[in-house]
């Protein structure tokens, strides 16, 4: 059966990026199913490319945890576990945390604007069909948390979970419900790191966080 999704080419981006998307893309919208087998012959004839950008989509989205390789069956599309979705979000909790005491510290009025010029343009998309530009946005606003603690080694932590945990943010900024919620959540930070209230920011990262392990869980658990 041939996969059914559409095929996004962009004339200013590598082939290889361009399929990463595509496949990402229809992963996150559930176009390819979690079990689902990733033949590369397949794809590449449906995506009109060599087989070399294939499999190199392949492993960036195994790193995402988007894509499991399976020994003698190849690539299939990766189940969302309780186990890998509190494995990483117990790992962002404490880092987050972190973060944004840190915050509390040093961040400076500009990048107080800039947090809540984020912020805005997260509200602005959070509704948006396409849910990598709302992901992106909500990165956006965690990036200058991050960039405010001036600590490379932290910043470079919370880059390489980034990937592991995007398929678990898409899954909870698909849900309009919990949108309210992520909103006022993002301006109750603000207002923390704005008035140097380190016991209060952190205490609603954390709830931040920990609202997200808990809707994806109840996600996880009513799926057919």
């Amino acid at each position: 059966m041939e996969p059914k999704f559409e095929v996004n080419m962009n004339e200013y981006l590598p082939l290889r990026d361009v399929v990463f998307n595509t496949l990402r893309q229809a992963i996150l919208r559930g176009e390819l199913k979690p079990g689902e087998r990733l033949m590369e012959i397949q794809l590449a004839n449906k995506l009109g490319v060599s087989r070399t950008p294939i499999r190199e989509a392949m492993r960036k989205l195994e790193n995402e945890g988007l894509v499991l390789m399976v020994p003698r069956k190849g690539a299939e599309v990766a189940e969302i576990t309780e186990k890998s979705l509190r494995d990483v979000l117990e790992v962002r909790r404490a880092l987050e945390e972190l973060c944004v005491q840190l915050a509390c510290d040093k961040m400076t009025k500009e990048g107080i604007e800039e947090l809540r010029k984020a912020a805005e343009e997260f509200e602005e998309v959070v509704d948006s069909e396409d849910i990598t530009v709302v992901a992106a946005k909500d990165v956006a606003f965690h990036d200058i948390i991050y960039a405010a603690t001036d600590n490379p080694k932290l910043i470079a932590l919370l880059n390489n979970l980034r990937e592991q945990m995007y398929r678990f943010r898409a899954e909870y900024l698909k849900r309009d419900e919990f949108h309210p919620q992520l909103l006022k959540e993002h301006k109750q930070i603000i207002e923390g790191i704005l008035n140097h209230r380190k016991d209060e920011a952190a205490k609603i990262m954390c709830q931040h966080i920990d609202n997200q392990v808990e809707a994806v869980i109840d996600i996880i658990r009513h799926k057919d």
